[in-house]
């Protein structure tokens, strides 16, 4: 069910209802809050909550031992899970990101953040995105089904000075890199006919990250980031892959980057197999693991900007240029869980609030975390299904009406993308011929001043139900 373009308070219902959360009043409760952050995410409640007992009610709901970050999201990733289990291909993006609260000197327990000089938590996503088909281009088209998973914790100050553990005993404790595939190695992997890869960046590089997903049938696309010795010669991943043979080359866009403008990079294609050298751990070395290895190198790079240049580990095949360009393709899709921890912080303001407490805030995370999704939803409807008619329940009549008064009615009729296009026109979006598919910020400000106009029109009409 795509809930999208639902009323805040039916998205909030179909994404926080039946959060068990062990009192009705309570799950009532997490159903208005919710609705009131989704129709104003600036991660604050009293921006959100219209009045003074509402308000009150949702610093007492998020004050609960109840209420945490996995109960108030448990719903939405149920659902989540539950459509990965549908007949496809799904990429299941991972990423780690700081929620930075250094300024917030009266909120407890928060744990170190970047080079220890601040305060905050420590959010881990996984995103998962449907493959609903594959360009010319070898490029995958995908859809945002969710989250599938959220970890969410405080990194205590160590008890021992860097560098004073022993590389033994860092090993054979608990360890945050523990964090990588285990949503899939704990889900027990995908259904028949279904199809599951992790793809992660070089933080990912964990030799055990590929043997959970073997482990739980799901594929892998992992960024190298270690030089990992070889089983069967000498050298390492990386001389491996530079001794392969070129099987083509092809152009890739860029976003601009700090210094950096947008530019269209010339990337050469290598791939091969190998199989890895197990590494040491506690209680002998692991077993070698057989991976395919594909390399994008930018040549002729600008001055001044720096190449591009990625060592892939996969499980996909590597046998032709198209399958190892699929590869490169689809490890470019890991963008969008950046862009989904930009909506969350952006959007919805979550490094905004002024909870006292870190368990408070983790629950409000969870439910922002939430929020987020919608936002990206939002982005990527008028890129992956730009054509598809809009369905007639997908948007009320009175917003139909409204934006064809203001717009006037497209000429091929009202699509995602057409509809997309002209509630970001609401929200300052200029829509010019050079200019691309609409952001998400100018989406989410056009959606809340078309709810506003809506409910203005209802009135008018003399009906009593808002969207």
């Amino acid at each position: 069910m795509d809930t999208t373009f639902l009323s805040d308070m039916e998205w909030a219902q179909v994404e926080f209802g039946g959060a068990q959360l062990g009192d009705k009043r309570r799950e009532a409760r997490l159903v208005k809050v919710a609705a009131g952050l989704a129709t104003n995410p600036r991660g604050a409640l009293h921006g959100a909550l219209p009045t003074w007992a509402e308000l009150m009610g949702g610093y007492r709901l998020l004050e609960r031992p109840e209420v945490t970050l996995e109960e108030v999201s448990a719903v939405h990733r149920e659902r989540t899970r539950a459509a990965c289990g549908e007949p496809g291909e799904y990429l299941l993006l991972e990423d780690t990101t700081e929620l930075d609260y250094t300024s917030h000197y009266a909120t407890r327990g928060l744990g170190r953040i970047g080079n220890d000089g601040g305060q905050g938590l420590h959010l881990h996503s996984t995103l998962a995105l449907r493959v609903e088909g594959w360009d010319e281009c070898h490029a995958p088209v995908v859809s945002v089904v969710g989250l599938f998973a959220l970890h969410c914790w405080a990194r205590i100050m160590p008890t021992v000075g860097r560098g004073k553990e022993k590389k033994a005993l860092r090993l054979g404790r608990k360890r945050e890199s523990e964090r990588w595939a285990a949503p899939v190695a704990e889900s027990g992997g995908p259904p028949p006919g279904v199809s599951w890869t992790h793809v992660g960046d070089r933080e990912s590089d964990v030799y055990e990250v590929p043997q959970k997903c073997l482990q739980a049938h799901t594929g892998w696309i992992v960024r190298a980031n270690q030089p990992r010795a070889l089983a069967e010669s000498e050298g390492s991943v990386f001389e491996a892959i530079a001794h392969a043979s070129v099987l083509g080359s092809y152009s890739l866009p860029l976003r601009a980057r700090p210094g950096q403008p947008a530019r269209t990079a010339t990337l050469e294609v290598r791939a091969t197999s190998v199989t890895l050298r197990g590494p040491w751990r506690p209680g002998g070395a692991l077993p070698p693991l057989a991976t395919n290895l594909v390399e994008a190198r930018e040549v002729h790079a600008p001055t001044g900007c720096e190449p591009v240049h990625w060592v892939l580990l996969t499980s996909w095949p590597i046998d032709t240029f198209a399958a190892a360009c699929r590869v490169l393709q689809a490890y470019t899709q890991r963008w969008l869980i950046e862009e989904y921890h930009k909506a969350l912080k952006t959007g919805t303001g979550v490094e905004e609030s002024q909870l006292t407490g870190a368990s408070s805030l983790r629950a409000l995370v969870g439910i922002l975390c939430v929020v987020a999704i919608r936002l990206l939803d939002m982005k990527l409807l008028a890129r992956s299904q730009p054509d598809t008619p809009l369905a007639p329940e997908t948007l009320h009549p009175a917003a139909l009406t409204i934006l064809e008064k203001k717009f006037g009615l497209p000429v091929n009729g009202w699509t995602y993308l057409t509809a997309l296009v002209a509630i970001a026109r609401l929200g300052g979006f200029l829509a010019r011929k050079s200019d691309g598919p609409p952001g998400w910020l100018s989406i989410w400000r056009g959606w809340h001043m078309l709810t506003a106009m809506v409910q203005g029109f209802l009135l008018a009409q003399g009906e009593q139900r808002c969207v």
